[in-house]
């Protein structure tokens, strides 16, 4: 197994880091391959601008054809194109963060932004009538699998169905659904540490071997379900989801989720 693990927190003796340190000494000790992208120690640049995109950038700059054009034509700049080559190297994918303010550090945000460039995280395959092209289980990077850990400053019932949160599943949502699948990954269920800021010595020990054992079960957990956008669920173009498949009492995000 080819692994790559994006790792996105600015302090590399924290807890983000020890999960990617034991990732790493996990993942190498039972033979496979894994390489890291820690974007605070390579200066990630996070903003997207004319320069990513060399001479295929126009004036004004238009970023979606701009990166298409640049993607075709191998304009790309090098940070972007290195972490593109990582992703095609790679058939299992760890994003590794803290949940602040609901979501993902701005510098891994960025790196979405920048690597995620058309013509390879989107605006693949045929749009039309029957087909909004190949993207949520289709797409360029079809047949990897992807996988959020994260630290959360919070105990899990902040977290839970009725919790001031959220749930953490909708939390994610956007991340899982709309970042990972849309682009065709296989999503694994997260690996979510609780109350980070106040995890003791044993309590860390005992998540740790949580940690192990996830790893060391990679290639046979099963994904989350996400419904295949032109696997007949959806209504075409409308892409809405079709009356009835839905179970009872369902709502929300979880409409995207087969049986």
């Amino acid at each position: 197994m080819k692994v790559f693990i994006v790792h996105a927190h600015p302090e590399r003796r924290s807890l983000n880091g020890a999960l990617t340190d034991i990732a790493v000494e996990t993942l190498t000790g039972a033979g496979h391959e894994v390489r890291v992208s820690d974007l605070y120690a390579m200066r990630w640049k996070s903003t997207v601008d004319a320069a990513d995109f060399g001479p295929a950038a126009s004036d004004p700059l238009a970023v979606v054809p701009d990166s298409g054009h640049a993607y075709e034509s191998g304009a790309l700049a090098a940070d972007i194109r290195t972490e593109q080559e990582k992703l095609r190297w790679a058939d299992t994918v760890i994003l590794q963060f803290p949940l602040w303010w609901y979501t993902m550090p701005a510098i891994l945000k960025g790196w979405v932004d920048r690597v995620f460039t058309y013509g390879f995280g989107y605006g693949v395959g045929e749009h039309s009538d029957t087909r909004y092209g190949d993207r949520f289980g289709e797409g360029a990077l079809q047949g990897k699998r992807a996988m959020l850990s994260l630290t959360v400053g919070g105990p899990e019932g902040h977290y839970s169905d009725r919790g001031i949160n959220g749930p953490i599943d909708d939390l994610l949502f956007p991340i899982q659904h709309g970042i990972l699948f849309h682009p065709g990954m296989a999503v694994l269920p997260p690996f979510v540490l609780y109350r980070a800021g106040r995890m003791s010595p044993e309590g860390f020990a005992a998540a740790a071997e949580r940690w192990r054992e996830r790893l060391l079960s990679l290639e046979e957990t099963e994904p989350v379900p996400y419904r295949t956008q032109n696997g007949g669920d959806y209504e075409m173009p409308v892409v809405r989801l079709r009356a009835g498949l839905e179970k009872p009492g369902r709502s929300g995000f979880a409409l995207h989720i087969a049986e």
